[in-house]
Order: structure tokens, then C-alpha cells, then sequence
């Protein structure tokens, strides 16, 4: 059987040609939906914005009520006791005033002052530190520590143990001038102060010295050095 229908008439030749730009046309649909964009509108208003007040809450203070302590007990009332006394009754205690004017004749007694020997020798036995006039060794200070180095002998076991060092003597002048009562203020060995006690109580005597222009006792110090050459 023959074909009745024209080439233009057949679309079996151009199917391929319709669906290549069927393609394109639904890519180019696509496309255009994915960049299609739309533009926000504006806002007229935002809207009120109201402003709310919150109220405080107000803490009531509260307080301890003050305990007042209990008022003190009143006073112990006084009786006073009055004895009523007859006016006939004579009071013997009475008060007798003498007469104190004195003149010419009054006589006044007067009593003397005896003065107690305790007290002089209390005086006297009172030793002193300072007086008016000090102690002093027979040709003086230097005359006193020339004696003292003559006369020490250094201790043999000071010697061999090393041990020197400088004694302290305190001793007392009495009215005399003789050296009593000598101890020793700063130790440094026993047979090192034993030998300066020693060389001090063998001193002679001083010139004592005078509180008043009287002797009196007094104390003295003196210092004896050990050295070792």
C-alpha cells in the first residue's frame, strides 16, 4: 500500500527535531525558576513597642523589739530613831575650851632633839659610788696597775689550754683604805679570776675617800688582762 501523505505532512522525520527542542525548553524553564528571585516588601511599622513598669517589691524591715533590763528595787527606807531627852538630864561629855593666847609670862617647854646613833651608823656603814673625793692609790692609777702587773702570776693550766682574756674586779675602800668585799664582775676562768681575786686583795692601803670631809666607804673597779706572747 502506497503512502497518501506529503513530506511536509510527515512528522515521523522531524520527531528527533521536537524533542531536541522540547529539551531546551525544559532546561530553560528550570534554569529560569532556579534564578527567578522576589524582593522582600517593606515593613511599615514594627509595631508598639510598649513599655511594661515592674514594680519593687518592698522588704518590710523588721526589728527585735529592745528588752529594757527590770527597774532596780527602790531603796530600803531609814527609821530614823530620835530619843526624845528631858532638859533636866545633864550631859557630862561636855566640850572645854581653854584658853591658848599666850604673853610674856607663858612659859614654853621645849623638848631637845637626841639623835639617834642608828641613824650615824647607818651612815657610816652606806658605801658609795660617787663622792666628792675618790679613793687613790698611792702614786696614782698608773702607780696601782704597775703593781697589779708585778705581782700577777699567769696560771699554769690557763697557760696550757690557751685561755686568756680580761677580769673584771669590783671591790670596796673603806674608810681605812683597806680593800674588802672584792668579787669578780665578768669571769673568764676560774684560775684566771681566782689569780686576779688574789692579787687584788694583796693591794695596799689607799687614801680613803671623803663624802663631806668625811672617809666613807666606796666602791672601786679595776681590770686585769691576761695575754699570752
Amino acid at each position: 500500500m502506497e503512502c497518501k501523505k506529503t513530506q511536509r505532512a510527515d512528522l515521523e522525520g522531524k520527531r528527533n527535531t521536537f524533542f531536541l527542542v522540547g529539551l531546551v525548553v525544559a532546561l530553560g524553564t528550570m534554569l529560569l525558576a532556579f534564578e527567578w528571585t522576589t524582593s522582600p516588601k517593606k515593613a511599615d511599622s514594627l509595631g508598639m513597642i510598649q513599655s511594661l513598669e515592674i514594680e519593687e517589691e518592698i522588704i518590710p524591715i523588721t526589728r527585735e523589739p529592745e528588752v529594757k533590763p527590770p527597774p532596780p528595787p527602790p531603796p530600803p527606807k531609814v527609821i530614823e530613831v530620835l530619843n526624845i531627852v528631858d532638859d533636866d538630864i545633864e550631859i557630862e561629855d561636855e566640850l572645854v575650851i581653854e584658853d591658848t593666847e599666850a604673853d610674856d609670862e607663858t612659859i614654853i617647854e621645849v623638848q631637845p632633839i637626841v639623835e639617834s646613833m642608828d641613824e650615824e651608823e647607818e651612815a657610816v656603814d652606806e658605801i658609795f659610788v660617787i663622792v666628792e673625793e675618790s679613793p687613790e692609790f698611792p702614786g696614782g692609777t698608773k702607780a696601782l696597775y704597775q703593781y697589779i702587773n708585778s705581782h700577777v702570776h699567769y696560771p699554769v693550766i690557763a697557760q696550757e689550754n690557751g685561755i686568756q682574756g680580761k677580769v673584771y674586779v669590783k671591790f670596796v675602800v673603806d674608810e681605812n683604805g683597806k680593800v674588802n668585799n672584792a668579787e669578780v664582775l665578768r669571769p673568764v676562768d676560774a684560775s684566771l679570776d681566782k689569780e686576779a681575786l688574789r692579787v687584788i686583795n694583796s693591794l695596799p692601803r689607799f687614801k680613803p675617800g671623803k663624802q663631806r670631809g668625811k672617809p666613807v666607804k666606796v666602791y672601786y673597779n679595776a681590770q686585769i688582762t691576761f695575754k699570752l706572747q
